[in-house]
C-alpha cells in the first residue's frame, strides 16, 4: 500500500529536531524511505531548528542570562574557567 506523506510535514518535524526514525514511525514507512526521499527538507529543517536555537540563546544572554553568556563564552568564543599552560608559560631551562 502506498502512504502519502506531505514534505511540509517531514520539514516541520525535522525543525522540531525529530530524528528520521522517528519521522518514519510517525508516518508509518520505513527510516530509509524518509531519508531517500526527504533528505533535502530533513537537512533544511535541521538547519532552521539550530538557527532558531541560536537565536534564543542569544536572545537569553543578551537579556542577563548569566548561565547563558558564560556557555555561549566557553562555546563560541573559546573561553575557559581553567587556561592551558602554553609555551610562554613554562619556565626557562637553566643556561651557564
Amino acid at each position: 500500500t502506498r502512504k502519502t506523506v506531505p514534505p511540509d510535514e517531514v520539514y516541520k518535524l525535522a525543525c522540531l529536531g525529530c530524528h528520521p526514525r522517528e519521522i518514519a514511525e510517525w508516518f508509518g514507512i520505513t527510516e530509509s524511505t524518509v531519508i531517500y526521499n526527504f533528505h533535502e527538507y530533513l537537512a533544511r529543517g535541521k538547519q532552521d531548528m539550530k538557527i532558531r536555537l541560536r537565536q534564543a540563546m542569544f536572545k537569553n544572554a543578551l537579556s542577563g542570562n548569566t548561565i547563558m553568556q558564560i556557555f555561549l563564552a566557553k562555546n563560541m568564543l573559546g573561553m575557559s574557567d581553567n587556561p592551558a599552560l602554553t609555551d610562554d608559560d613554562k619556565v626557562l631551562p637553566w643556561t651557564d
